[in-house]
């Protein structure tokens, strides 16, 4: 990957010294800059990827318009604005007006982090899916196509998923890795109930990747909100199984993959969203994904709460046997020991180093 450029523009000098110390460890190219005006007489980085972190106190209503002007002349060019719960509306009102890529808490290392991290994975995600769609358009173009390309292109499909998750994860740092667990635990969950076709084990884990992918119709000012959601905004977030099924319609995806997406949140009893479906009304692959997430959910930190030990989790996903979840995928999951997952949580995120592979479950026929 091509080396960051970032400039660093902010009038708060110690501020401005702890971040330039922190960014530099991430290996990027940082220039501090104390005003805006000083950033824009400096000639552009031609062709080279470039990051931007303005924090509001150098703005004003006199040059709110040179961010307009940036964007449009310091192309590629990604902007991170560094805003306080003071500038937090007009941050997201920049934000919902194009004039910025990202928003992020001036003063959290980890929401900076969260924010540069993010815009440098989206970017190699957008060279990749570039890469992607001249392969199939040259695919396309070809009248006979051996297996080769046709092993190659669902090869980049499949990578293309999983980096356009892990790009979402990212938005937050809280839950990076999320999409990979779950996907794993979801293939395991579905080989346990009895399903054995390859096609549909793919679909299933296909799925649990994209589970999310809603979210990012959801504005971060909502989804990464340290403190309580309102009502409205909790409204807000129960919208994103819908808008994610919308998204996946318009590349025509296999249904599994779009039953995971819709009906990722319905519970077994019936008290979930968006349609509030009950029993075997809710599909199969779905009821899969619902105890995956649950597990992956409940042994993870979020901000609100610390992580739980599997076999915490082991006694709520009992507990809720028949109420959240699908008794039989319950059964299924209790037949596998609190130990095994927790190295298939591992194997997937490589928290813990030099484990030995547990390939032999997660590929069990």
């Amino acid at each position: 990957m091509d080396e960051i450029k970032v400039w660093l523009i902010d009038n708060n000098l110690k501020r401005r010294e702890s971040l330039f110390g922190r960014l530099s460890s991430l290996e990027v190219d940082v220039s501090p800059l104390e005003s805006l005006a000083g950033w824009t007489n400096l000639p552009a980085v031609e062709g080279k990827p470039a990051l931007a972190l303005i924090a509001l106190d150098v703005l004003n209503r006199k040059n709110i318009g040179l961010l307009g002007t940036i964007r449009k002349t310091r192309r590629p060019l990604s902007l991170i604005l560094l805003a306080d719960a003071k500038s937090a509306d007009w941050a997201a009102a920049l934000l919902d007006e194009g004039l910025a890529d990202q928003v992020a808490d001036a003063d959290n290392w980890g929401s900076v982090y969260s924010a540069v991290k993010g815009e440098i994975a989206r970017r190699e995600l957008a060279k990749k899916n570039r890469i992607f769609v001249q392969k199939l358009r040259r695919l396309k173009s070809t009248q006979s196509e051996n297996e080769r390309r046709a092993a190659e292109l669902e090869e980049s499909y499949t990578a293309t998923l999983e980096n356009l998750m892990t790009a979402l994860d990212l938005r937050d740092v809280e839950t990076f890795g999320h999409s990979l667990t779950v996907a794993k635990y979801s293939r395991v969950l579905a080989q346990l109930i009895g399903i054995r076709e390859t096609a549909t084990l793919e679909n299933i884990r296909k799925g649990a990747l994209l589970h999310d992918i809603g979210k990012i119709a959801i504005p971060d000012s909502i989804l990464k909100k340290p403190s309580r959601l309102s009502a409205a905004e909790w409204e807000k977030i129960k919208l994103h199984p819908v808008l994610g099924h919308g998204l996946i319609k318009e590349i025509k995806l296999v249904q599994e993959v779009g039953n995971i997406i819709l009906y990722h949140h319905e519970r077994y009893d019936g008290t979930g969203y968006p349609r509030g479906l009950k029993k075997e009304a809710i599909p199969v692959e779905a009821r899969i994904f619902a105890l995956a997430d649950a597990l992956d959910a409940i042994t993870s930190h979020r901000p609100y709460r610390k992580e739980r030990d599997f076999n915490a989790a082991r006694r709520e996903i009992l507990e809720n046997r028949g109420g959240q979840f699908d008794p039989k995928v319950v059964d299924a999951f209790a037949t596998v020991k609190t130990e095994d997952w927790e190295r298939i949580r591992f194997e997937t995120t490589k928290i813990l180093p030099g484990l030995e592979s547990f390939s032999a479950l997660y590929n069990r026929q």
